[in-house]
């Protein structure tokens, strides 16, 4: 039970394979009001139909703005970001501008979270949250730490470690690392690779706020809730 209470409200439950369908977002929808996750995070096109079939529960909604590449230009995430919030999304996972960090354009970096923020923010939602996705599995750990320290600058509330759809998804020790980097106010999310109990624990061990899975079913049945 003490597993149970700490890992399920914390899951963001990811519906977010490439052939994901309606079906597939409505069926995760009933499977987080049950357990009672933090959110469930979709594609932009689901937002609506998230946001009805939740309605009155406290699970939020969130979705993701510059997915999976992080390579569309700031004004094209901030309109991805703008409109998930004005349908209805809680929260929205932004993919870092991977490109742009690794041409050393930190400026465009910061611009590009900024924007979303900004996007996010200006709708006077009641608790608003922006993930930053840097996608570990490509940056050195210079940039890393350049990552974490323009995330924070531009008002991220969380740094998150992977899509879940690049060649290597949250590790123990990239946890730890954007742990110790992120100020105590911005919140660490593992995503990516995280599917048992085992996972979770270590994730939360080394420092997670927040694990990004799709396979949050399987985890709730090892721990014994479905």
């Amino acid at each position: 039970m003490a597993d149970r209470d700490l890992i399920i409200p914390m899951i963001d439950h990811a519906v977010l394979a490439p052939d994901a369908t309606r079906d597939d977002v409505l069926a995760g929808c009933e499977l987080v009001a049950e357990l009672g996750t933090a959110s469930i995070c979709i594609h932009p096109r689901w937002v609506e139909t998230a946001v009805a079939a939740l309605a009155g529960s406290p699970v939020t909604v969130g979705t993701v703005a510059g997915f999976p590449l992080g390579a569309t230009t700031s004004e094209v995430k901030a309109h991805e970001a703008r409109q998930a919030v004005s349908r209805g999304a809680d929260e929205v996972d932004m993919v870092l501008a991977i490109t742009s960090l690794k041409s050393r354009d930190h400026d465009g970096v910061l611009d590009d979270i900024a924007a979303v923020v900004g996007a996010v923010y200006s709708a006077n939602m009641e608790e608003p949250v922006v993930k930053v996705i840097l996608e570990t599995c490509y940056l050195t750990e210079e940039e890393i730490h350049l990552a974490v320290e323009l995330a924070v600058e531009a008002g991220a509330d969380f740094v998150k470690t992977s899509t879940g759809l690049g060649p290597e998804g949250a590790t123990v020790e990239n946890v730890r690392l954007l742990r110790e980097l992120a100020p105590d106010n911005v919140g660490v999310k593992a995503a990516g690779g995280i599917r048992s109990v085992e996972d979770c624990l270590a994730m939360i061990d080394a420092g997670a706020n927040r694990l990004g899975t799709s396979s949050t079913a399987k985890i709730a049945e090892e721990l014994g809730v479905t």
